[in-house]
């Protein structure tokens, strides 16, 4: 009898967890269940090229659909899942059918958070290719823009429609951008570049309201009193993960899907991959949850290969990268971890993140993979070097490595 696997998502986790199942042996049956209409596709693009390149690109999948229909992968796009039933091994889907499996992946992702807030409605989104669309046409003639969060998504936002010629303004809750990702240092560094750039950043407001006006722009309302009109509004306020069907289902979550270090929940054959796993991280010593293009990745194929009987612990370190204004600005481990970060320099913005004990626990750099490569190697490596020659930009970050 043929055994079936299934895949609840089919965003990047869920991809390469169907292909790295096939590459670890796996000869059984591979369903891949999708919300959105589309084949699995990159998402890093649509806040920059697929705002702003012309002619307008379309999207980029991870694979070519040639590969999936070789390797005997199947999708069903554009159909929830309604219903888990771990006891009985099976599905629900959106038009009442019903699946069987033998294991399942839940790499169900999440959705842009709506702004909550009076008109909060009105902003526009940015998570799907469908809302990318749709914010690439409001852009094209906008000339006031205001962004809502200064986040990853937020500021890569406002750099595009500053690249096309928009006035841009920021709005952030808290005291200093990027506050999720990176250190006191790495915040300064983009608030500076966004001000290079010509955009309005104002952090510690509070957005109170929208407010439609007669042109059919809007009154952004924030801080005491304060306001700002727009053309396009955007909110980029965080994501809202997928987790109905775990908690449905009875698996155990805590912020994320609970799992282990191959991605199994507690629920014996099911499992989780991505943005919505809280996994055990070694090097951290607790469960972390990431939101990240690598992660996404290389988790989808830990979990994908763990699924078809060859499991590997997952112990990446951490890193994604962002692009705003033409710099490119790498993140290696976890910033926030430190106690204490060391500027290299003088030159381009390097900067090394340590814990109390001297451990380098984190790593930022703008235009410098060279740099970010030597510190996750430092950070996998549980590497405490000295403090001034990590601070003479003269020492190769790769000499400290232990051998």
């Amino acid at each position: 009898m043929s055994t079936t696997h299934v895949i609840v998502g089919a965003g990047q986790a869920g991809a390469w967890a169907a292909v790295s199942m096939r590459q670890a042996g796996f000869s059984g049956r591979i369903l891949v269940v999708g919300e959105e209409k589309w084949l699995p596709y990159e998402r890093p693009p649509l806040s920059k090229a697929m705002l702003t390149a012309e002619p307008r690109p379309g999207p980029q999948y991870f694979h070519d659909p040639a590969k999936y229909e070789a390797q005997g992968i199947e999708f069903m796009r554009g159909m929830p899942v309604m219903f888990l039933d771990v006891a009985g091994r099976r599905i629900e889907l959106g038009d009442g059918r019903v699946l069987p499996y033998d294991r399942l992946l839940l790499a169900t992702g999440g959705r842009a958070r709506l702004l909550g807030v009076p008109g909060g409605e009105r902003a526009l989104l940015l998570r799907t290719i469908d809302q990318a669309l749709a914010l690439r046409e409001r852009l094209a003639s906008a000339r006031r823009v205001v962004c809502i969060g200064a986040g990853v998504i937020g500021l890569e936002i406002a750099a595009s429609a500053r690249a096309l010629g928009a006035e841009v303004t920021v709005l952030e809750a808290a005291l200093a951008p990027m506050g999720r990702s990176v250190s006191a240092e790495g915040a300064r560094f983009v608030a500076e570049l966004h001000a290079r750039h010509g955009v309005a950043l104002h952090c510690g407001v509070i957005v109170k309201s929208l407010e439609r006006e007669a042109d059919r722009s809007e009154r952004v309302a924030y801080g005491e009193g304060e306001a700002v009109s727009a053309d396009v509004v955007v909110a980029g306020v965080g994501m809202e993960r997928h987790l109905a069907l775990a908690e449905q289902a009875g698996l155990e979550v805590d912020g994320g899907i609970v799992v282990d270090e191959f991605g199994e929940t507690s629920a014996p054959g099911v499992y989780a991959a991505g943005d919505v796993a809280a996994f055990p991280h070694p090097l951290y010593g607790r469960r972390l949850r990431l939101e990240s293009w690598r992660h996404a990745q290389n988790h989808g194929v830990a979990v994908g290969r763990a699924m078809a009987g060859a499991p590997v612990p997952y112990d990446d370190v951490p890193w994604f990268w962002t692009d705003q204004h033409g710099v490119n600005l790498q993140i290696a481990g976890l910033p926030t971890e430190a106690a204490r970060t060391v500027l290299r320099g003088p030159g381009a913005f390097t900067a090394i993140h340590l814990a109390e004990d001297g451990r380098v626990v984190g790593v930022t750099a703008a235009d410098n993979p060279r740099e970010i490569r030597a510190g996750t190697a430092l950070i996998k490596a549980r590497a405490r070097p000295d403090p001034a020659r990590l601070q003479d930009a003269s020492v190769p970050l790769q000499s400290l490595i232990p051998r």
